[in-house]
């Protein structure tokens, strides 16, 4: 039963500090928040839903805006796009999907979701839903947990009043994740996926009996009758969250990673250490497919997985081909990498040993070589400044001084580079024109 802010949950037990009003004042300071609000004034079936009420309850900046409306989802889009682009100079990107009555917004400053109220019914578990037109009531009721389960309206005489089902203030307070029935996990089980990154991500303990269904669901393999894309899908979620570390422990504590693949195992320590050293430096280093790989590269027993199966088990979860092969990448070549770190070399036989792997590989192979480890210090100097060293001169400068065209100029550079990562050379174009000169054929 949907109630309004106040009643619902155990009697006694008080909501959380932030009301409704002080929600929608919270709102209008959020990106596309007071164009939302003002957008709102022209309709009363406009109201903030789910995640986003959620963590503005408990005093938290939502990732993004989740809308719900009766219908027109598409045309709200278009008309609060234009809103933003007028008020920002950024228009947001609309991307309409009318089979399913959503539409997002996106645009560098933030995301709006906008959903039309609706209703689902599972043909058998693990199936994608049929959805129909619903009223609120029945649009809350088929949300995956309590405090998920929680809308604001944004107009009308409802307007800032909490509306949710039972339970779902008592257990944002006590911060409990609770099902909204016993068949969700059944009826849907990527949710026992989104159970662990919840719990990983507010901190939140899992109410007991949810924790009973979880284990049943798991214990009745449900995720095997789910598309591997959408467990894919979800797993690439786990991946990106902040602290992704915590986020795939809580799967592996559910058992849901297992269930995603048996040889998933993850070390806490390595993972850290690995991500520690990756540079922060997008899209050239990317901490979500470092973590993919070392929970591939150290769930083999021997540490080590064939191609083969790697390929099969990432198409499967449907990761685009450009992810995939740098995650195999990593995988297949951070333990030839530890190895070589491990001795002592050069700055310029480093480079020549680590220049062009991926970043990922050579961080994890920095983890897997051990902390205070000469591969790790190893792994730290490349990835901290020797990649950034480059040569103050080209080709063109080399065939000017009379080098001809060919594989010369080319190993020439080579030369002049690895007496420039060395430090046997001056700083300038000049020590290093000299160095690349004076290389004998």
């Amino acid at each position: 039963m949907t109630e309004v802010e106040g009643s619902g949950g155990t009697p006694g037990t008080p909501a959380p500090a932030v009301s409704g009003p002080q929600v929608l004042a919270a709102l209008a300071g959020l990106p596309g928040g007071a164009e939302l609000l003002d957008a709102a004034r022209a309709r009363s079936d406009l109201a903030l839903v789910g995640g986003a009420v959620r963590d503005l309850l408990l005093g938290r900046a939502p990732r993004e805006l989740d809308v719900v409306l009766d219908a027109g989802a598409g045309a709200f889009a278009d008309e609060l796009a234009a809103a933003i682009g007028t008020a920002t100079g950024d228009a947001p990107v609309v991307t309409v999907h009318e089979r399913f009555g959503t539409a997002a917004l996106e645009w560098p400053g933030g995301r709006i979701d906008i959903a039309e109220r609706r209703a689902e019914t599972y043909d058998s578990p693990g199936a994608l839903p049929r959805v129909r037109a619903a009223e609120a009531r029945e649009d809350l009721a088929r949300r995956d947990f309590t405090v998920n389960a929680i809308a604001l309206p944004l107009a009308g005489d409802h307007r800032g009043e909490l509306q949710h089902p039972e339970h779902a203030l008592a257990d944002l307070r006590a911060g409990l994740l609770r099902a909204l029935h016993d068949r969700s996990f059944i009826e849907d089980p990527t949710r026992l996926l989104r159970l662990a990154r919840y719990r990983a991500r507010l901190g939140f303990d899992v109410e007991p009996h949810t924790a009973a269904l979880a284990e049943q669901a798991l214990r009745d393999t449900a995720l095997a009758r789910v598309s591997r894309a959408r467990v894919g899908a979800e797993l690439r979620l786990a991946l990106g969250e902040g602290d992704a570390v915590a986020s795939l422990e809580s799967m592996a504590a559910l058992g849901a990673l297992a269930a995603i693949d048996p040889s998933l195992r993850i070390d806490r320590t390595v993972m850290t250490r690995a991500l520690a050293l990756l540079p922060d430096d997008p899209p050239q280093a990317r901490a979500d497919l470092l973590a993919l790989a070392a929970l591939l590269d150290l769930g083999a027993p021997d540490g080590a997985r064939s191609g083969q199966a790697l390929f099969a088990l990432l198409d499967g979860l449907e990761f685009t081909a450009a992810d995939r092969d740098r995650v195999v990448g990593s995988v297949l070549g951070a333990g030839p990498l530890a190895h070589a770190l491990a001795s002592t070399m050069r700055p310029s036989e480093l480079h020549a040993a680590v220049a062009g792997e991926p970043l990922e590989a050579v961080a994890l192979a920095g983890a897997i070589a051990g902390e205070g480890s000469p591969g790790e210090a190893s792994a730290r100097l490349w990835l901290d400044s020797l990649r950034h060293v480059r040569l103050a001169i080209g080709g063109e400068e080399l065939l000017a001084a009379g080098v001809p065209a060919g594989p010369e100029l080319g190993r020439r550079l080579a030369i002049a580079l690895a007496r420039r990562l060395d430090g046997e050379l001056a700083d300038g174009a000049e020590a290093e024109l000299d160095a690349a000169l004076e290389a004998r054929p």
